[in-house]
C-alpha cells in the first residue's frame, strides 16, 4: 500500500499502519431514502486543498460567511446556516422536522448581542469540512441556500481541551473582531409566517501568523479523525516554517501520520528528527515504529539496534506480561534476508491505481477480492485516511494458464454499500458468506468517542442471490471485528479484533460455528500467535494458519507468517515466509491452494500499480528436490563445570569470516545449522557475556550431521598465578618473521585480553615480550621491545585507557624458560616456548 494499508488497516487492516485499529472514522451520507434526488456527477475540482485556509477556500467558491466571538454556551467551529430568525418560538418544531429528514445535528444558535437566532443544518469543527459540505450540498441532501457561520473564542471544541494555546490567543487578539461590524439585515417573510432575516457581512482577513497556528490545529483535527494523508501534508508545511513549530508533538504526529499511511521514507525522516532531538523521551511504541520505518527503508542494521532499545524499554515496563515475547530475534531477520525461494510473483492485470487486496477463493475457478476502483467513477467521496475511495467486493475468474484474474464484477448489491466492504470468507458449500463492513444502520454508528467501528456480517445465499447481511453475535458498538476466515470444514471462524482481552493492538480470535448457526464465545489464539502489536488477515487451510503481523521479526511493515497446526498441541512455532513473499513494505491477505502451491497475496511494495496490489505466486517447479542433510550440530557447555549454556549465541561464518547464519542455543544448550553445503569449511563462533569467544573451524561431510561440542571458558579463568605472579593467560601471540605488527590471529587473542580488562575495570597490567636465543642479543631485545609496544598500542586502540598499561618492555632472550641459550641443541618446540608475550597483572 503506497498509502493504503493503513488506510483500511482494519478493513484493509483494522488498521494499521496502524492506525489504531479501533479508530477508523468515516464520513456520513444521508440515507438514500431521505434523498429524493442525488447527483452522482463527479465534482470537477476538489472542494478544498489541505493547503488552504478556510477564508481562501470560501472566497474561491463564493461562500457567504461571517464570524461571531465570545458566545456563551456555543461551541467553536463552523455552522451551515439555513436561516436567521427574530422569533424562536417555533424554531424547535423546525429543528425536529429537519432531524426527521436526516439532519440530526440541526439546531439553532442564539446571539444575545443582536437577539437573532441562527438555524443551522450541520456543524463542523474545522472550516475546510464546512466548505466541503457546502460545495456538495451535504452530498446532495439539501437544496436550499446555505452560508457558513464561524464561532470563535467561545466554548472549546468537544466541550473541553481543544482551546487555542496562549500563543494562538495572543495572535488572534490582534485580528479585528467582526462582532462589532455592522450587519445589514433584510427582513423577509417565510411561508410559515416566521420572520426570517438575511444578513450580508464583509469577508474577514487573517494574518499569516494566525494561519500558521490554525495550520497545526487543522492537522491535529485531521490526525484525530485518522485522515492521515491530509494531516501529514499539513504537519509537513508547519515543520517547514522553522524551529518555532518543531515541537516534539508536531514532529511525532508528522512521523506517525506518514507511518500510518505506510510512507516509510517520510516516516523515517521525521522519526529520525524525533530521535535525534527527543530520543530519551520517545515511548517504546514510537521506538518500535521508528525501527519499522528503518526496516521499511532497508536500514536493517540500525533497525536491529533500535529494536534492542525497544526491547529494553518494554522489558523495563512494570507488569508487562509480553516483555519476554518482545525480545526480537535478530537471527530470524538474518535468516530471512539470506533465504532463497523458487517462487514466481506476478502483479495482476485487475489491479488499479487504488487499493486492491484481500483475495479469497470462492471456488476452484473464482476469487473474490476488495477494491476501491469503481466508486470513484460515481462519486467524489473519499475515505479520508488516505484519500482513497470506499471499498467494495468483486468476483473474478481465475485464468488457469497464467493464474491471473479476469472479468472482475461487483458482488451483489445486497452486499456492497456506500461504505467499506472487505475481507470475505465462504462456507464449504458456498451458501454462507462472512465479510467486514462499517458499523452502520441507516447511517454510521459511533461509540461514545465518536469512533465508527467495524463489524463482521453474515449473508446466506438463497437460490442464486445473496440475502441482506446480518451482524454476527460477537460484534459490538464498542470495539471492532473483521477479517473473517473459515476453516475448511466451516466449523471454526477465525477473525481479528481489538475486543477486551486482546494482547495487542489487534489479535486473532476464533469462535466455533455451531450446528444451529450460532457461535461460541470468542477465544484469543494466545501469545504463541498474537503479539503486543497487530496481527490480522488470517487464512486457515486446516494444516497451517497464515496471517500478517508487524509485531514479529520481519522485513518491515506487515510481514506474512505461517504456523503449522497440531490437533493435540495446537499452533506450532511461527515462521516468516521470507522473500519474495515479504518485502520491506506491507504484505498481507495471503491465501494458497496447497495442492498446486499457487495462491495470491496483497502488497504495497515498490513497483506496483496502485496503493495496494494483488500478486499471484507459484513455484517454478513442483519436482521434489534432493534432500539436503548437511548440518552442523552441537551443545554449548561451561569448560570447568560442564553445565549446559542455554541462550548462547552461535554464529556460522564462511572461511573469510563473513557471517552466514546465527542461532540461539536452546534450554539444553543445543544448536543446529542445517541445509549447508557439503565438504565445506565453516567457522563456528560462540559468544556469551563474561565468557571468552570460542571459535572452531568445522568441515561438513556429505548428507551427514557433524557433531561439535563447544566448551566456553569464563573470562576470569584467563587469570592464572605462575610462580606467585598473577597473569592473564592467552594463546601464543604470533608475529611475522622480523616484524612487529599485529596479525589477525594475534588480534583475536588480544581481544580476549581486552575483554578481561573490561570485565575488571580497575585492572592494571604490564606487557613483557620475549624472543628465543637465535639471532644477536641486541637485535632480539630491539625486536621484542617493538613487539611489546605494538601490542600495547593495539590494546589501547580497543578502548583500554593507556594509564592501565604500566609498561611495555621487550626483554629479548634475557629471560629464557629453558636451557636453549645456544649452547646446546634444541628442538623447534623448545624454542617456541621462549617466544612469548606475557601480561602481568600489577593491580586488580
Amino acid at each position: 500500500m503506497k498509502k493504503l494499508i493503513v488506510a483500511y488497516i482494519f478493513l484493509v487492516s483494522f488498521t494499521c499502519m496502524a492506525q489504531e485499529f479501533q479508530n477508523i472514522d468515516s464520513e456520513e451520507i444521508a440515507p438514500p431514502s431521505e434523498t429524493p434526488s442525488v447527483d452522482f456527477t463527479p465534482v470537477s475540482e476538489e472542494s478544498f486543498s489541505v493547503t488552504e485556509t478556510f477564508e481562501a477556500a470560501a472566497d474561491r467558491h463564493g461562500i457567504p460567511n461571517r464570524t461571531f466571538s465570545d458566545l456563551e454556551g456555543v461551541e467553536n467551529g463552523y455552522y451551515l446556516i439555513s436561516g436567521v430568525f427574530t422569533d424562536s418560538k417555533t424554531l424547535d418544531k423546525t429543528v425536529k422536522k429537519l432531524k426527521r429528514k436526516g439532519f440530526e445535528s440541526a439546531n439553532y444558535i442564539k446571539n444575545t448581542n443582536n437577539d437573532l437566532n441562527y438555524l443551522y443544518i450541520a456543524y463542523y469543527p474545522f472550516g475546510l469540512e464546512a466548505v466541503d459540505a457546502w460545495v456538495s450540498k451535504l452530498d446532495g441532501t439539501y437544496k436550499n441556500d446555505l452560508w457558513i457561520l464561524e464561532i470563535e473564542n467561545s466554548e472549546a471544541i468537544g466541550g473541553e481541551g481543544i482551546m487555542f494555546d496562549d500563543e494562538a490567543k495572543t495572535i488572534e487578539s490582534g485580528i479585528a473582531s467582526l462582532k462589532d461590524q455592522p450587519a445589514m439585515p433584510v427582513i423577509e417573510t417565510r411561508e410559515d409566517g416566521m420572520s426570517a432575516v438575511t444578513e450580508t457581512t464583509p469577508k474577514r482577513g487573517i494574518s499569516e501568523s494566525s494561519d500558521k497556528t490554525k495550520l497545526i490545529q487543522r492537522a491535529d483535527h485531521f490526525f484525530d479523525k485518522m485522515w492521515y494523508a491530509e494531516a501529514a501534508e499539513l504537519y509537513e508545511q508547519a515543520l517547514e516554517k522553522g524551529d518555532k513549530y518543531r515541537s516534539k508533538d508536531v514532529i511525532q504526529k508528522a512521523a506517525d501520520a506518514y507511518y500510518f499511511n505506510t510512507n516509510m521514507e517520510k516516516a523515517y525522516e521525521w522519526y529520525n528528527v524525533l530521535y535525534e532531538n527527543y530520543g530519551e523521551e520517545m515511548s517504546s511504541e514510537n521506538i518500535f515504529k521508528y525501527a519499522h520505518s528503518l526496516k521499511g527503508t532497508g536500514k536493517f542494521a540500525r533497525s536491529k539496534r533500535l529494536m534492542r532499545l525497544y526491547n529494553k524499554k518494554v522489558k523495563d515496563t512494570p507488569n508487562d506480561a509480553l516483555a519476554n515475547r518482545a525480545q526480537a530475534n535478530e537471527t530470524t531477520l538474518d535468516n530471512i534476508l539470506s533465504s532463497k525461494s523458487d517462487l514466481e510473483l506476478k502483479n495482476l492485470a485487475i489491479n488499479t491505481q487504488y487499493s486492491d487486496f484481500s483475495p479469497m477463493f470462492l471456488d476452484s475457478n473464482q476469487v473474490v477480492f476488495s477494491s476501491a476502483k469503481d466508486s470513484s467513477i460515481f462519486t467524489s467521496r473519499k475515505y479520508k485516511w488516505n484519500n482513497q475511495p470506499y471499498l467494495d467486493l468483486y468476483v473474478a475468474k481465475i485464468n488457469e494458464e497464467t493464474n491471473d484474474l479476469k472479468e472482475a464484477l461487483k458482488l451483489s448489491k445486497k452486499i456492497n454499500t456506500k461504505y467499506h466492504e472487505a475481507s470475505v470468507t465462504f462456507s464449504p458449500d458456498n451458501k454462507t458468506m462472512y465479510f467486514t463492513r462499517n458499523n452502520y444502520g441507516k447511517k454510521l454508528k459511533r461509540d461514545k468517542k465518536g469512533i465508527n467501528h467495524l463489524k463482521i456480517y453474515k449473508s446466506i445465499k438463497v437460490d442464486t442471490e445473496w440475502t441482506e447481511a446480518t451482524e454476527v453475535s460477537f460484534n459490538s458498538d464498542n470495539y471492532s471485528t473483521g477479517h473473517p476466515a473459515l476453516s475448511p470444514d466451516g466449523k471454526q471462524l477465525y477473525f481479528v479484533s481489538d475486543m477486551p482481552g486482546s494482547l495487542g493492538k489487534t489479535d486473532i480470535f476464533v469462535v466455533d460455528v455451531l450446528d444451529d448457526g450460532s457461535f461460541s464465545e470468542p477465544r484469543n489464539l494466545g501469545p504463541s500467535i498474537n503479539t503486543e502489536q497487530r496481527e490480522m488477515f488470517p487464512f486457515f487451510n486446516g494444516e497451517k494458519l497464515y496471517f500478517s503481523s508487524d509485531g514479529l521479526t520481519g522485513l518491515g511493515g506487515l510481514d506474512i507468517y505461517e504456523s503449522a497446526y497440531d490437533p493435540e498441541n495446537g499452533f506450532q512455532e511461527v515462521k516468516n515466509l521470507g522473500q519474495p513473499i515479504n518485502s520491506n513494505k506491507d504484505d498481507f491477505s495471503y491465501i494458497v491452494n496447497e495442492a498446486n502451491q499457487q495462491g495470491y497475496f496483497a502488497s504495497n511494495r515498490e513497483g506496483g500499480k496502485g496503493d495496494d496490489d494483488i500478486y499471484s505466486f507459484k513455484r517454478l517447479t513442483l519436482e521434489e528436490t534432493p534432500a539436503n542433510h548437511n548440518a552442523i550440530a552441537g551443545v554449548v557447555t561451561e569448560l570447568v563445570t560442564g553445565e549446559v549454556m542455554p541462550q548462547a549465541l552461535v554464529e556460522l561464518l564462511d572461511e573469510n569470516g563473513i557471517k552466514l547464519k546465527e542461532t540461539i542455543a536452546d534450554d539444553e544448550g543445543n544448536f543446529i545449522f542445517e541445509d549447508l553445503d557439503s565438504s565445506t569449511k565453516y567457522l563456528l563462533k560462540t559468544v556469551e557475556d563474561k565468557f571468552v569467544d570460542n571459535e572452531r573451524l568445522i568441515e561438513t561431510t556429505k548428507n551427514d550431521t557433524v557433531k561439535v561440542d563447544i566448551a566456553m571458558k569464563r573470562l576470569e579463568e584467563m587469570i592464572a598465578i605462575e610462580d606467585g605472579i598473577k597473569k592473564i593467560k592467552t594463546e601464543m601471540i604470533y608475529f611475522n618473521f622480523d616484524k612487529s605488527h599485529i596479525r589477525p590471529d594475534a588480534a583475536k587473542e588480544l581481544d580476549k585480553l581486552v575483554n578481561v580488562m573490561k570485565e575488571y575495570p580497575s585492572m592494571v597490567i604490564k606487557i613483557e615480550s620475549h624472543t628465543d636465543s637465535r639471532g644477536s642479543k641486541v637485535y632480539n631485545e630491539y625486536l621484542s621491545d617493538k613487539r611489546a609496544k605494538s601490542t600495547r598500542d593495539y590494546i589501547i586502540s580497543q578502548g583500554i585507557s593507556p594509564e592501565r598499561i604500566e609498561s611495555a618492555i621487550g626483554y629479548g632472550e634475557s629471560k629464557l624458560l629453558n636451557e636453549c641459550d645456544g649452547s646446546t641443541p634444541c628442538s623447534e618446540a623448545d624454542h617456541v616456548l621462549n617466544r612469548r608475550s606475557e601480561f602481568i597483572i600489577t593491580h586488580m
